[in-house]
């Protein structure tokens, strides 16, 4: 929950360690997009919950989001640590794989 603390902490860390390492580690290119491809997707989703607080939803949406990213960041680094790229859910593809 970097994001708290560190505006676009969620997003910094994994887009560093992605820029380094992406052309010495294919495995980490692929799962440093999908990362980015969430994390970017899911503040997009914040914004639009901020928003939606106007009408009162949006605290609630804001909660879930919350859960969301720990729970699928908690799922996509046991299956990165077994050698698996996780696919994200709920994701917008902002990075294309490479070709």
């Amino acid at each position: 929950m970097a994001w708290v603390y560190i505006p676009f902490g969620s997003i910094l860390g994994p887009f560093i360690v992605w820029l380094m390492k992406r052309d010495e580690m294919p495995f980490v290119d692929e799962c440093g997009r999908n990362c980015i491809n969430f994390k970017i997707s899911l503040m997009i989703y914040m914004m639009i919950s901020a928003v939606l607080m106007l009408v009162g939803i949006g605290f609630l949406l804001i909660g879930v989001l919350a859960i969301v990213d720990i729970v699928f960041t908690i799922i996509a680094a046991m299956k990165a640590s077994e050698g698996v790229s996780y696919k994200y859910p709920m994701t917008i593809k902002f990075l294309k794989p490479r070709s």
